[in-house]
């Protein structure tokens, strides 16, 4: 059989109600006695009733974190942020995922209801506004990700790559390219749309127009396929902007295939700066969003929320910057 409160409390010969205030901190217990209880605990190996807390105190010490693809390498730093900033406060981190389908969707909403958490970062845009409204409809603060504007129980944090990209477009014309091509994220999403919309402009500004832009998925065969369009051409241009790392390198992939050399043929560019980008050979110049920064922000966005009795919601944006590597060089004269 399990082993309860009432074990622990013979073993330590305090009473049960003595153990409940060690085990939940909910009252100062004299050192004696607590050490007591506390080597009972380690003895018999007892260990809290996750559920029974739930019952009597009608919510977890838990927060929610909702991301897409758990094999993006983009979410690992992320994730572990946000997880180290509930830890740092006492609570614990339930991770969802939607792996792009509705349905696992619906789970993770439904897990997070059951669960009861205290709010939910919501790092996809997977959930569509029937989902939201799950969640919004119980009162769970939310922080979304590149969502619209802030509303009451919504908070949303902006991934400002307007910066970054500008010193890319830069750094390409600085080293003689004209001829830029651009590969983006599906443009139906929010953050891949804005990226898309952000290099245009840069670009513009600079009097250079696009050599081509292609829409990719965000996965490196994407990238790859991508690629061979652009330089199977007589007619080919001279760098590639791409709307991630991982692009980026399907698009590299693709170049050595057809024998080209980055940078000295070609030059890339992408975006995230997941971690191996820098192991890459050559590797990769990427315009680096602060995953770290973001992971933390929304835990003390939820925070933040949950000490105003309407759940205001907070506008907050996270800035990008250029990391130069070794996949950019001078434009070929092809």
């Amino acid at each position: 059989m399990p082993i309860g409160m009432s074990d622990v409390a013979r073993k330590a010969g305090v009473s049960v109600t003595t153990v409940s205030h060690v085990i939940n901190e909910t009252r100062p217990v004299a050192r004696y006695t607590r050490d007591r209880v506390l080597s009972a605990v380690r003895e018999l190996s007892y260990y809290k009733n996750a559920s029974a807390r739930l019952l009597v105190r009608g919510e977890s010490n838990s927060f929610g974190l909702i991301i897409s693809d758990i094999e993006n390498p983009f979410f690992p730093e992320l994730i572990k942020s946000f997880e180290q900033a509930c830890l740092s406060r006492g609570m614990e981190t339930i991770l969802c995922t939607t792996n792009y389908a509705r349905d696992q969707a619906q789970k993770a909403v439904r897990r997070m209801l059951e669960s009861r958490v205290r709010g939910v970062a919501i790092m996809t845009s997977q959930l569509d506004s029937d989902l939201l409204a799950q969640l919004a409809g119980n009162h769970l603060p939310l922080v979304l990700l590149d969502s619209p504007p802030k509303r009451a129980g919504r908070s949303n944090i902006a991934v400002n790559y307007s910066h970054g990209i500008s010193e890319a477009v830069k750094h390409l014309g600085d080293l003689g390219h004209r001829a830029i091509a651009v590969i983006t994220g599906p443009i139906n999403r929010i953050s891949a749309s804005t990226h898309r919309e952000n290099l245009i402009s840069a670009l513009r500004q600079v009097r250079c127009e696009p050599f081509r832009v292609i829409e990719g998925d965000n996965r490196p065969e994407s990238g790859a396929a991508a690629a061979r369009d652009l330089l199977s051409s007589p007619n080919r241009p001279t760098a590639l902007l791409c709307g991630n790392d991982r692009m980026a390198i399907g698009a590299m992939s693709a170049a050595f295939g057809l024998g080209f050399r980055v940078p000295e043929d070609i030059s890339v560019i992408g975006a995230d700066d997941v971690l191996f980008a820098r192991y890459l050979n050559p590797p990769l110049t990427t315009i680096r969003v602060p995953r770290d920064r973001l992971g933390k922000l929304c835990f003390e966005t939820l925070e933040r929320m949950l000490k105003t009795k309407r759940h205001l919601g907070i506008e907050q944006t996270v800035e990008t910057e250029l990391v130069v590597r070794q996949s950019t060089g001078p434009a070929s004269s092809r």
